[in-house]
């Protein structure tokens, strides 16, 4: 790219550092840009919106005996400095229940759907924001449940993947790749482990280097996506804490009928 671009690509972390992130509220923007650089522009923010109301994974007693309380597995161990996780996305009338687990760092924030008459709104997420790491849950609607999940072919992940981390268009990436896809088998459901990486093009008009690992999955009636990523400068770091969060995912579709949110509209 010619230095006429209007995009500045950024080369070091200190130079700038760059949180991107889903924000759940009904406006429904996707992305929360922080620009931080050197001493000249330090503290400077772009783009900032409130978080969601945080949430507590809680520890590995509790969230199992939530899983068992279902009939589902439960989690066998979690790493050090890592704390399980257990929510049911799809709560509200709009949705198909699903009990979601995974493990993520301690110190990472939690943020779960938003609730309200209409139905629910967001998704499960977890990240150390400041710094650009997040792990998202994406739900793919568009082809129903998929039979044979570790079966399709490479074409078929890069399609759920680009719609995982373009929810508010095509516009805000470029140049996405799958470097490698795993297949592997958990409680009897396959999951297909899939190392990505693309470029975030964010508001501020930069463009800031992703790598990513996700897994994906398909049970009830979608293709479930578990997608983790930090910036191309960090991930040397956060690699062994990616796929770790990657390979924890878990998605149930089974017996969750009782944990839909009824209103009462006439009280």
């Amino acid at each position: 790219r010619s230095s006429s671009s209007p995009l500045t690509k950024i080369s070091t972390e200190t130079e700038l550092s760059m949180v991107a992130v889903e924000n759940n509220n009904d406006d429904r923007r996707s992305f929360f840009n922080k620009v931080v650089g050197s001493v000249a522009i330090a503290g400077v923010s772009l783009l900032e919106s409130p978080f969601p109301a945080n949430a507590i994974g809680g520890g590995l007693k509790k969230v199992n005996a939530k899983l068992a309380s279902y009939g589902l597995p439960t989690i066998d161990k979690v790493a050090d400095g890592f704390t399980p996780l257990a929510e049911v996305w799809g709560r509200g009338k709009n949705r198909d229940p699903l009990m979601i687990s995974f493990t993520h760092p301690s110190d990472w924030v939690v943020t779960l759907p938003s609730q309200d008459v209409n139905g629910e709104d967001g998704t499960i997420q977890a990240g150390e924001y400041a710094k650009g790491d997040t792990a998202t849950l994406f739900v793919y609607q568009e082809e129903g449940k998929i039979d044979g999940i570790n079966d399709q072919p490479k074409s078929f992940f890069e399609k759920v993947l680009i719609k995982s981390i373009s929810q508010k268009g095509n516009n805000v990436y470029q140049n996405f790749k799958i470097t490698k896809i795993v297949p592997k088998t958990e409680n009897g459901q396959d999951y297909m482990v899939c190392d990505f990486k693309y470029e975030l093009l964010t508001g501020a008009g930069f463009e800031v280097d992703r790598i990513g690992v996700a897994s994906v999955t398909s049970t009830g009636t979608a293709v479930e996506v578990l997608w983790t990523a930090s910036t191309r400068q960090r991930y040397k770091k956060t690699e062994q804490a990616l796929r770790e969060i990657a390979g924890s995912f878990r998605c149930y579709s089974e017996g969750l009928g009782m944990t839909k949110i009824e209103y009462d509209l006439d009280a």
